[in-house]
């Protein structure tokens, strides 16, 4: 198997478990804790985001673009947060017009997420570091 669809079978797995938090997370938060629903998604991708990240750079991606791993991770949060507000937006929109329940609305978020997320994640930060240009 080459290396794309690897990365994808391996990231696919580390996003479900991150899911799985991230939607347990919502659903406290929502039921028990009786936060607002827009609140209560932002937090719960979050932690789920930060699991995603561990995980990725364990078991997913071998390639690091960048040597230094404060600098990915910061990476890693920015394009999660582009994908934070995808997220709120399609479940905002879910809610709004199509009226669906909080976690289905979750469940279409999260199929447009994980797509973004990895496609840019392996697109920017996962690839081989460039070589230096070469002198004359």
């Amino acid at each position: 198997m080459t290396r794309f669809p690897r990365e994808a079978l391996r990231y696919a797995a580390v996003s479900l478990v991150s899911l799985a938090i991230d939607v347990t997370m919502l659903a406290f938060l929502v039921q028990v804790l009786k936060w607002g629903n827009l609140a209560a998604a932002a937090t719960s991708f979050l932690t789920g985001a930060c699991v995603a990240y561990a995980l990725s750079v364990r078991f997913v991606f071998t390639q690091h673009r960048l040597s230094n791993r404060r600098a990915e991770f910061a990476g890693f949060v920015a394009i999660g947060t582009l994908g934070l507000a995808l997220n709120v937006g399609v479940i905002y929109l879910c809610l709004r017009f199509l009226g669906l329940q909080i976690l289905t609305a979750k469940a279409v978020a999260a199929g447009f997420s994980f797509s973004c997320n990895f496609l840019a994640r392996r697109q920017i930060l996962f690839v081989p570091a460039p070589l230096p240009p070469m002198m004359p």
